[in-house]
């Protein structure tokens, strides 16, 4: 299931009117604490022209927590990236760096992948 469809228990479209798309999706009201949070760090070069980036993931909270996780990251490593979906992406190689700010700001996380 793609990620625009998620959630709305296989219905695609409906001729009715009065049809209200039931969505199984609940909005997160408060992002839990850090030490609550699960978070991936992993280095990925998929459909990026070859450029590696530190991707985060596993966030769960709102989406403005999200964004002022993403850029404190990316003032500490000095570059840029963006924060959406529950990713944080960061340009470059930044894993350890990353792992250890993530640690050290009390989240649960970990190294991902190869």
């Amino acid at each position: 299931m793609s990620k625009k469809n998620k959630g709305l228990q296989g219905v695609v479209y409906s001729t009715d009117p009065d049809f209200g798309y039931i969505s199984d999706d609940l909005e997160i009201q408060e992002t839990p604490e850090p030490r609550l949070q699960d978070l991936r760090v992993q280095l990925d070069r998929k459909q990026r022209g070859g450029k590696a980036v530190t991707l985060v993931t596993g966030f769960a909270g709102k989406q403005e927590d999200l964004e002022q996780l993403a850029k404190r990251l990316k003032q500490k490593c000095g570059v840029g990236g963006s924060a959406k979906d529950g990713e944080i992406i960061i340009q470059g190689d930044f894993r350890e760096k990353v792992l250890a700010l993530l640690l050290a700001e009390g989240y649960k996380a970990k190294k991902s992948g190869g």
